[in-house]
């Protein structure tokens, strides 16, 4: 655990549940910030952009993210246990190079099967220069990441600046963008992304307090019992209280296909904390609703807590392949022990649907106790999955449907989860089992199976995983210094 000092306090984990955002300041030398917006600037000009390779490119940055502050704000968000995701990118804004406004609004591309309002993903955002309105900081949106669609052009955004080594981390579901470069200098932001390993047992940050801390006049923000879900999830509480709301059931549940996200969450949220009745009312939708209305369901059910594991269990054999990963999702939300989830979870594995599978297989890595038996049914569908790469197109037909279409940069979606769940829970599981599995996955046609699999070998620490290790490394190490102006 990190030093007391550099956890984040209450009043800022509240700020970042509510706003979605958090500027720190990361106190290293300026030098060390120009030496490496020098290097950054060399590779730009003379190799185009590294992508991915930025940090082996640029091995300083490195430094960045082993400051107690970083460490700090990173373990209070996703706990003591997170991972420093393979995609990575240097964002460069030039003086005048976009239209009026800046760049369009979005959120990341997620690498989950679904996007969560738990924050299971973070980013960091880190100027290596200091940053004005003028320079071109990365706009964003404080408060949206819980919306799906797009708020608006007319909702306030902030360009949060600072000197060099300030740093913006930020919920992954926030909506960003580009905001103009009025000045005359280039701008440099390096983008980073986080992903927990471990779902939370206990707050991991400097908590003093309980109950949430609404911010003044937010107490009925539609958004309160999403935030105060995600503050009692992240102390590790695993269920919330029932509320002592009166509403209406049935009534509720009708809002939740409403245009309105605002209200749409808000009654299901409510509904969640309501007890049996809730339940069943989401329950209900989820099985009977529109696509919409089910998705909405399934991001509140997890807030009842194991009260809702039984019905969404019984929905895994639901017709419609939407709503058997709906229920798969919220299960792994949930995250509780227990054979019947368990169980479930590895059946749904041999479902027909790509999405399912993933669903399921994302689901076992975020139960707090699996078992060997799901370390196993994982590490054999990765298996499968790579040694079908180079023949099974069945993946390739399912990434056409609507709901993975944004998904085109993992080849291998099965692997890619099963990957990244035994990165998760590979600990307990045989060894030797899941090394056989991950191996062969570092030969992986998907750049990202292959990253998950190094690292989840490096986990394990096992004789077996590091002999693998050193083997992969001999090929795969990169040289920062050879460049094409390099003359050796």
């Amino acid at each position: 655990m990190q030093e007391a000092s550099y956890l984040l306090t209450d009043e800022q984990m509240a700020q970042f549940i509510t706003q979605g955002y958090l500027v720190l300041r990361n106190d290293l030398p300026d030098q060390l910030h120009e030496k490496v917006m020098n290097q950054i600037h060399f590779s730009l000009m003379e190799e185009g952009n590294p992508g991915n390779n930025i940090l082996p490119r640029v091995p300083d940055i490195q430094k960045f993210f082993e400051t107690p502050i970083v460490k700090g704000a990173l373990t209070s968000i996703l706990g003591p246990e997170y991972y420093l995701h393979p995609h990575r990118h240097c964002h460069y804004n030039q003086p005048h190079n976009q239209k009026p406004g800046g760049g369009e609004w979005h959120k990341d591309g997620y690498w989950s099967a679904m996007r969560s309002h738990r924050p299971w993903w973070a980013m960091i955002f880190y100027y290596t220069q200091p940053v004005t309105e003028q320079l071109g900081p990365t706009a964003i949106m404080p408060g949206s990441q819980y919306k799906e669609k797009f708020p608006g052009h007319d909702k306030p955004f902030t360009l949060p600046t600072g000197p060099a080594g300030t740093m913006v981390l930020v919920h992954f579901d926030l909506w960003h963008k580009a905001s103009l470069n009025t000045s005359s200098m280039d701008r440099y932001m390096l983008k980073f992304q986080f992903a927990r390993l471990r779902p939370p047992a206990s707050p991991s940050w400097n908590n003093q307090v309980k109950e949430f801390p609404c911010p003044a006049g937010n107490h009925d923000y539609p958004f309160h019992r999403v935030w105060s879900d995600v503050w009692h999830w992240l102390r590790g509480a695993k269920t919330i209280a029932v509320s002592q709301d009166d509403g209406d059931a049935a009534q509720l549940a009708t809002l939740l296909g409403e245009a309105s996200e605002d209200d749409a969450l808000d009654a299901a949220y409510r509904l969640a904390g309501m007890g049996e009745a809730g339940i069943q009312a989401l329950l209900h939708v989820l099985q009977n609703g529109t696509n919409v209305s089910a998705m909405r369901a399934a991001y509140a059910l997890p807030a009842a807590g194991t009260a809702a594991i039984d019905g969404l269990i019984a929905l895994l054999g639901h017709p419609e392949e939407r709503k058997r990963a709906f229920a798969c999702f919220a299960l792994g939300m949930i995250g509780a022990p227990g054979d019947g989830t368990e169980q479930t979870l590895i059946h749904a594995l041999s479902d027909d649907s790509v999405w399912v599978r993933r669903n399921a297989a994302e689901a076992l890595g975020m139960l707090a106790s699996p078992s060997a038996q799901a370390v196993e049914a994982l590490a054999r569908i990765l298996q499968e999955s790579v040694r079908q790469e180079s023949v099974d197109q069945s993946d390739k037909a399912a990434a056409k449907k609507d709901h993975i279409i944004n998904q085109d940069y993992i080849q291998n979606k099965i692997g890619y989860t099963a990957a990244l769940s035994l990165l998760r829970i590979g600990k307990y599981g045989k060894a030797d089992e899941v090394v056989k599995a991950l191996e062969p996955a570092l030969s992986s046609s998907d750049r990202y199976v292959r990253a998950y699999a190094f690292e989840a070998l490096s986990y394990l620490r096992s004789a077996e995983a590091v002999d693998v290790l050193l083997r992969y490394h001999r090929t795969a190490r990169w040289c920062p210094d050879t460049h094409k102006a390099s003359s050796f």
